[in-house]
């Protein structure tokens, strides 16, 4: 935690002097002796000792942004999920082509989405919109950067039925996670739920099927057949 504190304040530090570009010259010759380099010599001492000092500076940030990362995965433990979020942001500004911090704001934001109550009674819902818009971005930013890539692919097919109301655009999402992890039966039971949202019975009625066939949880096989029976019932 020391060290946390120490390269945090190093960066603050830095960002500080940023906008006094002397101060910040003045502040390298100091810790590095490089003055007024004239011979070709010193040219490439004076390289060689500002490489190492943006080295140094690189590598605290990586650091940094692996210890929000941690820190952030400490707090969803918890599930403190507002400081989770917050933690993912700042690692994603050190990061930003990590798809699994881009999973894990869905995530967060989808949590804080369903904490975020009308508290005044005044039935504004903007606080939930604008994090179910939050959680639906960060999912397709890192299924953008991993197409592939199951739990966000998952987590959106999640959202899009059971939190925005999207079962159409989920299908595809979902049928492209239950072609990544073949036997998954979450997956499978929101994409059969998908399918009956949208009125499509047949599908709905196959794809239980196929959980009841590949399932080894009795639990979960009561389950789909007992939705299975349910969008049957409905169909009459």
């Amino acid at each position: 935690m020391i060290k946390f504190i120490l390269i945090l304040t190093f960066c603050g530090f830095l960002g500080s002097c940023g906008d006094d570009p002397k101060i910040l010259r003045r502040q390298q010759m100091t810790e590095e002796g490089v003055k007024n380099p004239t011979t070709v010599e010193e040219y490439r001492d004076a390289i060689n000792k500002y490489k190492r000092r943006i080295d140094d500076i690189s590598t605290a940030h990586s650091q940094v942004g692996i210890w929000y990362k941690i820190l952030g995965s400490r707090y969803l433990d918890k599930q403190m999920f507002g400081e989770a979020l917050k933690c993912y942001e700042e690692a994603i500004k050190l990061y930003p082509t990590n798809q699994n911090l881009y999973y894990y704001v869905g995530l967060c934001a989808g949590y804080m989405a369903k904490s975020a109550l009308d508290y005044t009674a005044t039935g504004n819902t903007s606080q939930r919109s604008n994090y179910l818009l939050l959680s639906e971005s960060a999912y397709k930013r890192a299924i953008e950067i991993e197409p592939r890539y199951f739990r966000a692919l998952y987590g959106l097919g999640v959202l899009y039925v059971f939190e925005m109301d999207k079962p159409l655009e989920a299908i595809p999402i979902l049928e492209l996670a239950c072609d990544i992890e073949k036997r998954n039966t979450d997956a499978m039971m929101v994409l059969a739920r998908a399918y009956y949202m949208t009125y499509d019975t047949d599908s709905a009625v196959a794809m239980y099927d196929k959980i009841i066939e590949t399932t080894k949880s009795e639990e979960r096989k009561a389950e789909a057949e007992a939705n299975k029976q349910a969008v049957l019932n409905a169909n009459f």
